[in-house]
């Protein structure tokens, strides 16, 4: 079995497909990009197809480094927003393990509130 050197993949899927790669320990940010940087439109900042790219500039990254192997943690909104990640993280997840990186553990670290404020569309919900 060869080495395995893991990076921590911060990989932020709201509306702005954000990627994140930092050390192990999670206090050094190695490299971010969005989707927003890799598309020309601003309608296509937040499509599967922008996450995709952005994934791809990160397993580039990470292989200029050295590092193999990430463990990655998914995130949506949360608290009073959505608690599913966006249509981007199924393919971001797929471009990376495409471009040859191995993936250790996948957690999902979106904020869940214990109670929270009340959720806006007042009390007969939003009417159509």
């Amino acid at each position: 079995m060869r080495n395995m050197k893991f990076g921590e993949e911060n990989c932020c899927v709201i509306w702005f497909n954000e990627a994140n790669l930092g050390d192990s320990s999670g206090r050094e940010t190695i490299t971010r990009v969005t989707g927003g940087m890799k598309v020309k439109a601003d309608r296509d900042e937040s499509s599967p197809y922008a996450a995709m790219l952005a994934a791809q500039d990160v397993a580039a990254r990470c292989k200029e480094l050295g590092i193999n192997a990430l463990h990655i943690k998914i995130r949506a909104t949360g608290g009073n927003g959505t608690k599913t990640p966006g249509p981007g993280a199924q393919s971001a997840l797929r471009a990376l393990a495409r471009a040859g990186m191995k993936i250790g553990r996948i957690e999902d670290v979106t904020p869940t509130p214990s109670d929270s404020t009340r959720r806006k569309g007042g009390r007969r919900g939003r009417r159509l």
